[in-house]
């Protein structure tokens, strides 16, 4: 049911809805957001559907291209998680329309603006008990098997813990210490007994008490004095609520009679893919013909599914709306809920729960190529493989990289179809796969330096997964080396010495970034300037990989930087700037990077000494080294440096 209770705006669950004239709903403040204002002098948009109810396939499944969406162009556009084009809210309601998302129906906005559509309060209801049930047994999102209850959630992560959970794998020290863990939300009992009782849109004041057969609402005594009525059918609230529930409880009935016909034409469908498999094994000659048969049985299946699934959230939902005790909240939706189930049944039509496949397919099979098959089966029993044997010899590690290399060693040999290489994280902690192939020879990059892994592999094949092969233990550099990296710098940076030396074309200042990247550990690396004149400001320090490269590195807020003249410098992240020191560079001098993610610190020097404090604290992430700088400045890059003693 969750799909019925989504608006088609946002993807979330509705807050707040409001009946549109087609009675679709949307939450009220994506209403504000899909508002045009029409240019004065303009006709608003028209309807563009045929019916007020054309649910068929409108519900919940429309998709828009971005040349035909229903809104009109007058104002510029966003996209809404959902993927629905939505407006910035406009500031009167004068000369505005709001367009359905789902039938692309328009209404011209009145002077009450949004106020003058009904709230749908049952499905406000019965939203609340939905969001109650779920909150009452949320279960915990990292148990392999048999999820138990979970008894925290962390904001930060969005993720439920149970106990031994939480304490495995988000424990309450490091960087995890600062994040906030809570229990899971509570049931809120009593909502729907809360709510107070429904009153009228044009007389707040009044309480429904009537029904308007003719514009199928309900009014209140006012509006029958008022005379806006007169001359329409009306009956009393109750009465009409009665005979609503029972006209809906009717037609439900009659889309049940058919979900359950459509539950057995699954079998059958099923049944007959299984027997076109089956025929499949044993056809040499007609497989294109039975590949064709095989994927319209498939498809059927498919579209047969997703109608049944889409035919009981509907009916799930239309029995939460009987349960609630608000007739006037019943009545506002009675009418295109009825008409909708009814539509609905009619979609299960004789032709549709037919198979497009006769049962009785026949086929003529050439049995000669068959038989010679069989002939030259060998029948030896299926193993699964040994445990492989890693080649020592051939395996290595290269900075922060490993390369592997196995075999298989058995005297009878078994058919092996690949391999599954582990790794585990560089703490002794769980084994990963790192690769699943027929390969016997792996690299891995991207590891930690100063880093200890534990890898092992094993083989399989149809009959199964074999033993793992002993455990080799891998010891990444325990410094980093390094070049910058081309691939990712700005085209005005020009790159020489095997990419160790760089500099610009550009006066104005360019960025390029390391070839290695760093989320854990203390590393240390400089650069020399080889050329300085006329009193550039290079900067020097860390970056996401997307950072911006067309400007001053920590202009945005993707960096971490000091940039530097030749007198003074100043640290900047996101275009604050902070910390003046004295002190410059000149040709010559040496500006060295400390990033401590143990300490998740970055800290500069120039010349072998600390320059200013602690530039920045609480990094967290993964960080690559990086430069900016113009046609005024060469920097030659220096790695596998050891940390300078003095901050040891």
């Amino acid at each position: 049911m969750e799909e019925e209770l989504k608006c088609p705006v946002c993807g979330s669950l509705f807050k707040e809805p409001i009946i549109l004239p087609c009675s679709h709903n949307v939450c009220l403040a994506c209403a504000r957001n899909i508002i045009v204002q029409t240019p004065e002098g303009e006709t608003p948009p028209q309807n563009r559907c045929s019916s007020d109810y054309d649910y068929l396939d409108m519900d919940k499944m429309s998709m828009y291209s971005e040349t035909d969406s229903g809104y009109g162009s007058y104002t510029p556009c966003l996209k809404s998680p959902n993927g629905v084009r939505v407006f910035p809210p406009a500031l009167v309601h004068r000369h505005c329309s709001i367009t359905c998302p789902l039938c692309h129906r328009s209404v011209s906005l009145e002077e009450r603006g949004l106020r003058g559509f009904q709230r749908n309060r049952l499905l406000e209801a019965i939203v609340s008990r939905y969001q109650q049930s779920r909150a009452a047994s949320v279960k915990c999102q990292l148990c392999d098997r048999n999820p138990v209850d979970a008894t925290v959630m962390c904001e930060q992560c969005d993720v439920f813990y149970c106990a031994p959970c939480q304490q495995r794998c988000h424990p309450s020290r490091g960087p995890l210490a600062k994040h906030r863990l809570l229990p899971p939300a509570p049931a809120q009992a009593g909502t729907a007994s809360a709510r107070r009782q429904a009153t009228c849109v044009d007389h707040e004041a009044e309480n429904y008490s009537m029904y308007c057969v003719s514009c199928q609402t309900p009014v209140c005594y006012q509006c029958l004095e008022e005379g806006k009525h007169g001359k329409h059918d009306v009956k009393p609230l109750a009465a009409m609520w009665k005979q609503h529930k029972c006209q809906l409880s009717q037609a439900l009935n009659g889309v049940s009679d058919k979900a359950k016909e459509a539950k057995e034409f699954l079998v059958q469908l099923k049944n007959l893919l299984q027997q076109i498999q089956v025929t499949k094994l044993y056809v040499c000659d007609g497989t294109l013909t039975i590949s064709f048969l095989f994927q319209t049985v498939k498809d059927q299946i498919t579209h047969c599914t997703m109608k049944l699934r889409q035919t009981t959230g509907m009916m799930e939902f239309c029995l939460e709306v009987i349960k609630e005790n608000d007739p006037s909240g019943f009545l506002q939706i009675s009418d295109a809920l009825i008409k909708r189930v009814l539509v609905s049944q009619e979609q299960w039509v004789r032709s549709a729960l037919e198979p497009k496949v006769c049962p009785e397919f026949a086929l003529t099979v050439n049995t000669d190529p068959l038989m010679q098959s069989i002939l030259q089966l060998d029948f030896t029993q299926n193993k699964v493989p040994p445990a492989p044997l890693l080649q020592l010899e051939k395996c290595c590690m290269r900075n922060n990289s490993a390369t592997l290399a196995w075999r298989i060693t058995t005297v009878q040999a078994l058919p092996v179809e690949g391999y599954v290489l582990e790794l585990d994280d560089g703490n002794s902690g769980l084994y990963r796969e790192v690769y699943v192939g027929k390969e016997t020879i792996c690299t891995v990059d991207g590891l930690h330096f100063n880093s200890s892994y534990n890898a092992r592999v094993k083989a399989y094949n149809s009959a199964g997964v074999g033993a793992y092969s002993k455990v080799v233990v891998l010891k990444t550099s325990d410094v980093a080396w390094f070049t910058f990296d081309p691939t990712s710098a700005h085209r005005d940076i020009v790159l020489s010495n095997e990419n160790q030396t760089v500099t610009c074309n550009s006066y104005d200042d360019r960025v390029v970034l390391g070839m290695a990247a760093f989320s854990k550990g203390v590393h240390y690396w400089e650069l020399s300037v080889d050329r300085y004149d006329n009193h550039p400001d290079p900067a020097f320090g860390v970056a996401r990989i997307n950072t911006m490269k067309d400007m001053m590195l920590g202009k945005d807020d993707k960096a971490w930087a000091m940039y530097v003249d030749n007198n003074r410098s100043w640290f900047m992240h996101n275009n604050s700037h902070t910390n003046r020191a004295e002190g410059g560079i000149t040709k010559g001098s040496t500006v060295g990077i400390l990033l401590d993610l143990t300490k998740h610190t970055l800290t500069f020097f120039i010349n072998k000494q600390q320059h200013g404090p602690v530039a920045f604290e609480n990094l967290e992430g993964v960080f690559m080294p990086a430069v900016s700088l113009n046609r005024n400045v060469q920097v030659t890059l220096i790695t596998g440096l050891e940390v300078p003693k003095s901050i040891m």
